[in-house]
């Protein structure tokens, strides 16, 4: 069932608006201006009361970044798994209290075990290697996007990033239906951020199978590849190059990978291009 909206409390409610800056030019006496900067909070994450960890976060769309998180870290199998959020504290201090299903919170446990000391143990070390390098399942089949739904997408981007448009400073991952049209658009100050806050809320807004594809603003490296396996999202656009990593983790795990140019042709990375010597 869908998860009811975060409780709010201890003054937390929307973003607060956006605050001028001044600032003065170097190298030219009296000039200055005022600018709008991109917030900054900590928000701890408490699953169950268990303090997990805290992440550097614009203060917005929290709600889908906790659920987005919880997925694509592998903390809860499905959005079912996630029964409460509750927002708390204020401007720099935030935190998020997530109820979560027992087993998800004992596989949380048992995860947090193995990191434990990672610093002078061999055998830890193993372990939080495992963690960085997991076994992932492998996407069904998702045919590649038509080309006319890239066109004059980075400049389409531009107009829907609404937060960044004023301070600037702030990655983008959204998400691109089965008509070429952007759907969602979530911003971040972190690139992760900005794919979790995306995939929190594909699953509490647009649940189920989805025809379209997810893009991000920043290069494209193997925790996003991560990411997206996880939440199932079945074509990802990077306007950065991907890392070879990227690649082969996207070839190996059925994952469709483009890169966007500034000034070329959309490039599919994943699925592999056949070569010369294989063609008929």
């Amino acid at each position: 069932m869908p998860l009811s909206p975060a409780h709010l409390e201890d003054g937390l409610s929307v973003p607060p608006p956006p605050r001028d800056y001044a600032y003065g030019e170097l190298g030219r006496a009296g000039a200055a201006g005022e600018a709008v900067l991109a917030e900054e909070s900590a928000l701890a994450l408490i699953y169950n009361g268990v303090a997990h960890a805290v992440m550097m976060v614009s203060p917005s769309a929290l709600e889908d970044f906790v659920a987005g998180f919880s997925l694509s870290a592998g903390l809860v199998e499905t959005l079912d798994d996630i029964y409460d959020i509750r927002l708390g504290g204020d401007g720099e201090a935030l935190r998020a209290e997530v109820e979560i299903a027992s087993r998800a919170f004992w596989a949380l446990k048992r995860q947090r075990r193995q990191l434990a000391g990672t610093s002078g143990c061999g055998l830890c070390g193993v372990e939080a290697l495992d963690q960085a390098l997991p076994p992932l399942p492998r996407l069904a089949e998702t045919a590649l996007p038509p080309a006319a739904h890239l066109h004059d997408l980075r400049e389409r981007i531009g107009q829907a990033q609404r937060l960044a448009s004023r301070s600037g400073a702030l990655h983008a991952a959204l998400y691109v239906d089965g008509t070429g049209a952007i759907r969602l658009c979530r911003e971040d100050i972190g690139r992760h951020n900005a794919l979790d806050k995306l995939i929190g809320a594909l699953a509490r807004e647009l649940p189920g199978r989805r025809e379209g594809f997810a893009v991000v603003t920043s290069r494209c490296s193997l925790e996003l590849i991560q990411k997206a396996v996880r939440a199932g999202l079945g074509t990802l656009v990077s306007l950065s190059a991907p890392t070879a990593l990227s690649v082969r983790w996207a070839r190996r795990h059925g994952l469709n990978l483009i890169h966007l140019p500034h000034h070329s042709a959309p490039r599919v990375y994943s699925p592999a291009a056949p070569r010369e010597e294989d063609l008929p």
